[in-house]
């Protein structure tokens, strides 16, 4: 397994969850800690927590609705720089494009954390391919991540420095219980109409692009990094620490 793995749990996650299990994530040798942020979930601040009890891991947003949060308003304060990433995304607004551009220049001006954007269609994974760090993809097979990442480089072109990321969120169960909430996961994002029309123009449904078990892991190292968002029955920390062991133990015998 060549591609950096972290683990991704919801932005709405209890501050002493993150603060039990961000260390128990370093330890176990992940990447990185993302935390995707929701209504009545922010994920800075629980991204503050985790750096507060780590040395080294991670620290990633995935992703910020620019719509809902702008960047200007958004707190980085004690978020270690050299280990944060800040993902932010459109939302749902007429204008995407230019919204995001003004977005990373905002953080820009303020910070040296990487950036990067939640990208469905190709024109903003061009926009992130020529003025972000990395593109975090979402609900891709393998096979449709692969070609994803191929046009990012190649969006990328002559670009000075190093090239862009891609990172895939792949929702994730290790326990057979976490089956019906993993469905309901995959449900609500086809109800999404910008989502359905990607399925459809992708020919598969969301649960294609999920994982069950450890053998399906090394099928995802066709980006830089993937992160292993965690669905449990749930969400109680007991379960979560559960998910990170089990999940290390596939990384182990990916390896």
């Amino acid at each position: 397994m060549r591609a950096a793995v972290s683990i991704g749990l919801a932005g709405s996650t209890d501050a002493s969850v993150v603060r039990s299990l961000a260390p128990r994530i370093e330890r176990l040798g992940f990447s990185a800690l993302w935390l995707n942020d929701i209504p009545g979930g922010d994920s800075l601040a629980g991204l503050r927590v985790a750096a507060g009890v780590t040395g080294g891991l991670g620290l990633a947003t995935g992703v910020i609705p620019l719509d809902r949060r702008p960047a200007e308003t958004l707190d980085l304060a004690g978020l270690p720089v050299e280990r944060t990433t800040i993902g932010v995304g459109s939302g749902r607004v007429a204008h995407p494009l230019a919204l995001v551009e003004r977005g990373i220049e905002a953080l820009r001006a303020v910070s040296e954390a990487a950036i990067v954007v939640g990208a469905l269609g190709p024109r903003m994974r061009r926009l992130a391919a020529e003025q972000a760090d990395g593109v975090l993809f979402n609900w891709l097979t393998p096979a449709a991540a692969a070609e994803a990442t191929s046009e990012l480089r190649a969006a990328a072109g002559a670009r000075s420095g190093p090239g862009p990321r891609s990172v895939l969120y792949v929702r994730t169960i290790t326990d057979a219980d976490a089956q019906p909430m993993l469905s309901r996961e995959a449900e609500r994002y086809e109800a999404v109409p910008a989502y359905a029309a990607n399925f459809d123009r992708l020919g598969m449904r969301a649960l294609d692009a999920t994982l069950a078990d450890g053998e399906h892991l090394i099928d995802f190292d066709v980006v830089d990094e993937v992160v292993l968002r965690a669905i449990t029955p749930t969400g109680s920390l007991a379960e979560l620490e559960a998910f990170v062991e089990r999940t290390a133990d596939w990384l182990a015998h990916a390896e």
